[in-house]
């Protein structure tokens, strides 16, 4: 794993939140993102080399609002950043890690996504992150 890519906070109302973490923050978010296979939009800050992504379901059965109304709002999930993100699912499940997802998906901000249930992460949803190279 290369770095920490973001930190996931999982919000009832988007509008609202952006505004509370600009003020927070001192910068504004840079990109709005639906994400329609996950039910979620998505607000990206930058905050120094540092990134906070709020996230809000569009739906009832988003897991962003399934979350929600369990927890609260709050820190959903931290993802890193990977180099080879396929070769880093096969190395976390010979380590004995639960993969919630078999392959990687499109995620928020040009990335491919993995997610790490958090029974085997003491707790932490921990997602994978790989940047969509284009084809030359």
């Amino acid at each position: 794993m290369k770095k920490i890519e973001h930190i996931g906070i999982a919000v009832k109302n988007l509008e609202q939140s952006n505004d509370l973490f600009q003020k927070l923050l001192g910068v504004a978010h840079y990109k709005i993102e639906e994400v329609k296979s996950e039910n979620v939009l998505t607000s990206f800050f930058l905050v120094g080399n540092n990134k906070i992504e709020l996230l809000e379901g569009t739906s009832e059965d988003s897991p962003i609002s399934k979350f929600i109304e369990k927890r609260g709002e709050g820190v959903h999930h931290v993802a890193f950043d990977v180099e080879d993100i396929y070769a880093e699912m096969e190395r976390l499940r010979k380590e004995g890690f639960r993969l919630l997802n078999e392959e990687p998906k499109k995620g928020a901000d040009n990335k491919l996504v993995c997610f790490i249930h958090p029974k085997s992460a003491n707790g932490v949803l921990v997602e994978l992150c790989q940047e969509i190279k284009e084809e030359a």
